[in-house]
Parts: structure tokens; sequence; C-alpha cells
């Protein structure tokens, strides 16, 4: 039969080296509103919200070593995206901020622009802006 939605979005959960880093990128320069955090049998997650999306941050009871970083670097899960309203804004923060793009914004097709930055476990996060 399938899967059932239960809501219009999905979570992702990402195990991070330093949560104070991870939290200052995602909370403090992304944007996303904490709204809670609670243990798990694997260290402690950090709950952020976007949407009706959450972006689980779990700061693990032992840091596993990192994979391969870049978008072609390895199979599996690649890049985050958030659709965003507001790109220019966000590029301007994360400059500021020193974060690295992976890809600098850019107009991918009419009506689309996308930038990708890295995280600072060097997970790509993708922005999206449609007209």
């Amino acid at each position: 039969m399938g899967m059932i939605p239960a809501k219009n979005s999905l979570d992702i959960g990402i195990l991070v080296s330093d949560i104070q880093k991870s939290l200052t990128f995602y909370q403090d320069i992304l944007g996303l509103k904490k709204i809670g955090e609670l243990p798990v049998p694997f260290g402690h997650m950090h709950r952020l919200a976007f949407g009706e999306s959450f972006v689980k941050l779990v700061d693990p009871k032992k840091v596993p070593p990192a994979g391969p970083l870049g978008l072609t670097k390895a199979l599996g899960f690649r890049y985050l995206t958030f659709q965003v309203s507001n790109i220019d804004e966000i590029c301007a923060d994360c400059e500021k901020a020193g974060v690295v793009f992976e890809i600098p914004k850019q107009e991918l097709m009419p009506g689309v622009t996308i930038a990708m930055v890295r995280d600072p476990d060097g997970n790509v996060v993708e922005f999206v802006q449609r007209a």
C-alpha cells in the first residue's frame, strides 16, 4: 500500500561534531527556531523548526568519523534543501559569517535561483527560491 503521510513535510536528523557551531549555523545564521531538546539513546537531540519540517541536530555520545564531503564524493543523502523567499539575505548572512559556499548563488533556470553552502561539519545545504 505504501506510506500515508501524517504531515506535509520531511524531517532530518544530523549527527554533529560540535553542537554549538551547528546551533549557531542553523539557528543564528539560517534562522531555524529551536522548539526543544531531549535525550535520545545515542546522544542529545535539539529540534529546530522550518515550516512544518524539523532539523534534528544530534550531539552524539561518541562522535563518529566524518564521511567524504561534497556533492559527488559518496552515495547516499548528499544535501538538504530549504525552499525560501529571501535567498539574497540568506546568502549575504552566510557570506558575512564566513560560511563556505559549495555553489554560489545562481539562476539554475528561468525563475529558479539556488545556492549551496556547507554547514560546520561540511554537509551541503541548498537554498532554492522560485520567482
